[in-house]
Parts: structure tokens; C-alpha cells; sequence
């Protein structure tokens, strides 16, 4: 399923559950009511702060809105993820495993292309994220913070508050990103 009409059905579907009117939502995400309904209708592919908005509005996780939440088992192939992109696609999101209520977490696969900048919004009050670096060199900004990792470099830390990855060096940075849900 495309990752558009994925996004579509799982945005529906929390609403819904929530009972939420697009109105109500609108005012929980601070997303246009216009905007969640074309988000809804699979009309717009929204941009990775639009789904934090709707993310944090409806105290989700992220990968509850682009998730296949239907697969039981799964093997993700590289070539079948498609990414979410922000910064003029030099940001780009890979959703690899979706968060489950069971196991209280979720994992990307970031690529960063050079000068590529995202500015994160926080996260649920709790979650902390678990980066390790492979290739490249990146900036992790955390509140005042800056963080300087390169390859095999990893970090953790509380992500309730806003935090921004750059990538700082002349090559193309990836790493692998795990956010935990702390209860």
C-alpha cells in the first residue's frame, strides 16, 4: 500500500477512535481542519512536522499514523520503504518498524543528505531516542545542546523537548534512529 493512502486510513482511524470531530482535531493538532481531512482523503502527502503535529495532537506515536497496522509478520525490504521527506528531500525518513503497544517503541532508518537540516518537534512526555551513526558526520541539536557524532557514534536522549539533526560533514549521513515510549 502506498504510503499516502497508509497515512490516510491510519489518521482516519485514530481520529475516529478518539471520536474526535476534524474540528476538535484541528484544534488537538494545531493542523488545519482542511488540511487533516485532504490528509484523511489520501488528496495531500503531508510533510514529517505535519505528522509530528497530528502525532503529538492525538498522543500517539509516529509510526501509528504510517504504519501497515494490518501485516502480522513482516520482512522489510530496503526498495519497498518509502521515505518520508522533508528539506527539499536532503531529509529523509525510512518508518522501518511501527510502534506496538507491547513493545513501547519504533525505528528509522535516516538519510541525510549534505547541509540536510530537520527541525523536530518534541516528542510525548518520556521518549527518548537511541541514534547510532554509519556513515557521515551529523549535528544533533537537543534543547541548547549540540552534539557532534560521526560513523559508529551513537547518542541517547530525552526527546520531549525540540531537537534538530544536521548533517555537518561533505558526504551523506545514515543512521538508525529508535524512539522509546516510556510508559
Amino acid at each position: 500500500m502506498e504510503i499516502t493512502n497508509r497515512i490516510a486510513e491510519n489518521t482516519k482511524r485514530l481520529r475516529e477512535q478518539k471520536k474526535l470531530t476534524l474540528d476538535a482535531a484541528a484544534g488537538l493538532t494545531g493542523v488545519s481542519r482542511s488540511m487533516l481531512a485532504q490528509i484523511e482523503r489520501g488528496e495531500v502527502n503531508p510533510t514529517i512536522s505535519v505528522l509530528w503535529k497530528i502525532a503529538n495532537g492525538y498522543k500517539v506515536s509516529f509510526t501509528s499514523l504510517v504504519e501497515d497496522s494490518k501485516q502480522k509478520v513482516s520482512v522489510i525490504r530496503a526498495q519497498e520503504i518509502h521515505p518520508l521527506q522533508e528539506d527539499e528531500g536532503r531529509y529523509l525518513n525510512y518508518p522501518i518498524f511501527a510502534f506496538n503497544d507491547r513493545k513501547l517503541f519504533e525505528t528509522y532508518r535516516i538519510v541525510i543528505k549534505p547541509e540536510g537540516f530537520l527541525s523536530a518537534q518534541p516528542h510525548l512526555r518520556g521518549a527518548e531516542e537511541y541514534i547510532t551513526v554509519f556513515c557521515g558526520e551529523v549535528e544533533i541539536t537537543v534543547a541548547e545542546e549540540k552534539l557532534l557524532l560521526g560513523k559508529g557514534d551513537s547518542t541517547r536522549f530525552f526527546a520531549d523537548v525540540p531537537h534538530a539533526y544536521r548533517n555537518v560533514g561533505e558526504q551523506t549521513a545514515e543512521l538508525s534512529m529508535l524512539i522509546f515510549y516510556n510508559g
